[in-house]
C-alpha cells in the first residue's frame, strides 16, 4: 500500500474507527522491527485488529516521522526515511562503537601496533567478499593466498578481488580529499579494470548502455535505474551531498549520510558495472572521513554474504514502499553492528591466543629450542607485530657480540618465525606472516 491508497484508504473509513485506530498505539512492530507489508501480513495482528488496520497505523506512525532528502526517483518524487524504531538507538551504538576504542582482555589491541595487522585482514576479508557478492568464484583460502604473495591474478574473478582491495587502498589514500567526479572515476576504474570492456570503464553509463539490477542468485530484474541522461545531474548531487554542500540540508547524522551514498549509487547505477562494490567502497570513504575510524576494520560484506537475499530486498522494499529508505539503512546498521560484534570476538580470540603463545614461551619446553634473548625478542613481537629488528639492534639489547645476535636472528628465519629482506647494506627482520602457527610447531610440548 503506497501513501496514495494509504490516503484513500483512510478517507474512506468511518471517522470513529480512525480514532480508535490511531489511538490505539498499534503503530509499532515486535521489537521495533521495520517490515513491510509484504512481512507484516503473515503475522498475527493485535488483538481486535486486522492485518490490514495494524498496517494503516504504522504506515501513519510512519509518515508524521518522515524526513525528506534531496535525492528524488525517476518519476521526480523525492526519497525519505522515518526516525520510529530502532534508528536512532542503533546509531547510538554505532557513534559508541566505531569512533572510539574496543577493550579486550590484556589490553586495547586495536590501538597498539596491532592495528595495521588487524587492518590488513579487514581489508582481504572485504575485498573477497565484496567481490563473491557481485559473482567472483573462488575459495577464501585462494584468495588470501593472491593477495598476500602480490601474484599476477590468473582470471576474472582473482582480478576482481585484486581490484577491490586497490580500491580500498585507493580510498584510504584519498580520505582527505572531497569526493569528485575524476575522483569517482578512478575509483571505479581501479575496481573494474581488466574486468570489463576497456571502453565502459571510468566512464557514466550512455544510452546505447543497456543496463538492469538483477539479482545475482536467480537473475531476476529487481530495479531499473535512472537513463543515462540524468546521470550527470544525479552525480553532481550524489557528490554535493558527500562533500556536505547540498542547499538547504539539514543535519543528517554522519552513519546515515555513508549509507544513503551506498544506496543511491546502487539506485542511480551510474556505471556500466562494478556499482555496487563503489557503492560498498563509498560508505567506507564516508565512514572513515567522518571519525568512524574502525569502519576500517570491518568487513560489512562478511555479514552481508551471510543473508544476500536480506541485501536485495532492503533495496526493493526502499524503492516499492514510497521510496522509504528506512528500510536500507535499518538493514545496513545491523549489518554494521554484526560487524562490530565479530570484530570483538576476533580480538578477544587473538588476544586469548597472545597469551598462550606468550605463556608458551615461559615454558620449559621453549628453554630446549630457544635461548632466552631468542625469547625475549619473540615475545616482543607478539606484542608489536609490525616491528623490524636488525642484527645490531640485537646486539645491544642484549649486550652480545654481532656474531652471536647473527645467529640468534639465523636460527630464527630457518625456524620459520621471522623473514628477513635486504634494507640498504644490512638485514631487516621481521615477524613471518605464519608466525603463530610456526611457533606453536616450536615451543608447543
Amino acid at each position: 500500500m503506497n501513501s496514495l491508497q494509504f490516503l484513500e484508504f483512510v478517507a474512506s473509513d468511518e471517522p470513529k474507527y480512525l480514532v480508535r485506530l490511531l489511538g490505539s498505539d498499534i503503530g509499532s512492530l515486535p521489537k521495533d522491527r521495520y517490515l513491510h507489508w509484504d512481512q507484516l501480513r503473515h503475522l498475527p495482528p493485535p488483538e481486535g485488529f486486522t492485518s490490514l488496520d495494524w498496517w494503516t497505523a504504522v504506515k501513519f506512525k510512519r509518515m508524521v516521522s518522515r524526513h525528506e532528502l534531496p535525492f528524488k526517483d525517476t518519476r521526480g518524487k523525492p526519497f525519505s526515511f522515518s526516525d520510529t524504531g530502532n534508528l536512532y538507538s542503533r546509531l547510538h551504538q554505532v557513534d559508541r562503537d566505531a569512533s572510539g576504542r574496543i577493550e579486550v582482555p590484556h589490553g586495547d589491541m586495536v590501538n597498539s601496533g596491532s592495528r595495521e595487522r588487524y587492518l590488513m585482514n579487514s581489508l582481504i576479508e572485504e575485498a573477497i567478499t565484496s567481490s563473491q557478492l557481485e559473482g567472483a568464484v573462488t575459495t577464501r583460502r585462494v584468495a588470501k593466498e593472491l593477495l598476500r604473495s602480490g601474484r599476477p591474478p590468473r582470471d576474472n574473478s582473482e582480478r576482481m578481488i585484486v581490484n577491490n582491495y586497490s580500491g580500498m587502498g585507493f580510498l584510504r589514500e584519498n580520505i582527505d580529499e572531497e569526493l569528485t567526479v575524476p575522483m569517482l572515476m578512478d575509483l571505479q576504474r581501479t575496481l573494474t579494470e581488466g574486468t570489463l570492456d576497456p571502453d565502459v570503464v571510468g566512464r557514466l553509463r550512455r544510452p546505447a548502455d543497456v543496463v538492469a539490477v538483477v539479482d545475482q542468485r536467480d537473475g531476476e530484474v529487481v530495479h531499473t535505474p535512472p537513463d543515462a541522461g540524468q546521470l550527470r545531474d544525479r552525480v553532481e548531487l550524489l557528490l554535493d551531498f558527500a562533500n556536505g554542500r547540498t542547499e538547504d540540508d539539514p543535519f543528517l547524522h554522519p552513519v546515515v549520510k555513508a549509507i544513503l551514498l551506498h544506496f543511491m549509487v546502487g539506485y542511480d547505477h551510474p556505471f556500466v558495472d562494478g556499482n555496487g562494490r563503489t557503492a560498498r567502497a563509498l560508505f567506507y570513504w564516508s565512514m572513515v572521513r567522518s571519525g568512524y575510524w574502525l569502519t576500517e576494520l570491518l568487513s560489512i560484506s562478511t555479514v552481508i554474504q551471510k543473508a544476500p537475499a536480506q541485501y536485495v530486498r532492503a533495496y526493493v522494499f526502499s524503492e516499492i514502499d514510497d521510496n522509504d529508505v528506512t528500510y536500507f539503512l535499518d538493514y545496513n546498521l545491523r549489518v554494521i553492528l554484526d560487524s562490530i560484534r565479530l570484530l570483538h570476538a576476533y580480538l578477544v580470540r587473538k588476544a586469548g591466543e597472545t597469551s598462550r603463545l606468550e605463556a608458551m614461551l615461559r615454558g620449559s619446553d621453549a628453554a630446549l629450542v630457544l635461548n632466552h634473548r631468542q625469547v625475549a625478542l619473540l615475545g616482543h613481537m607478539l606484542k608489536h607485530p609490525d616491528a623490524s629488528y636488525t642484527i645490531d639492534g640485537h646486539r645491544r639489547s642484549h649486550n652480545v657480540t654481532y656474531e652471536t645476535a647473527r645467529t640468534d636472528l639465523h636460527a630464527l628465519d630457518k625456524m620459520g618465525l621471522i623473514v628477513k629482506y635486504t634494507g640498504g647494506r644490512r638485514w631487516i627482520y621481521r615477524m613471518s606472516d605464519n608466525f603463530e602457527d610456526r611457533l606453536k610447531r616450536v615451543v608447543a610440548p
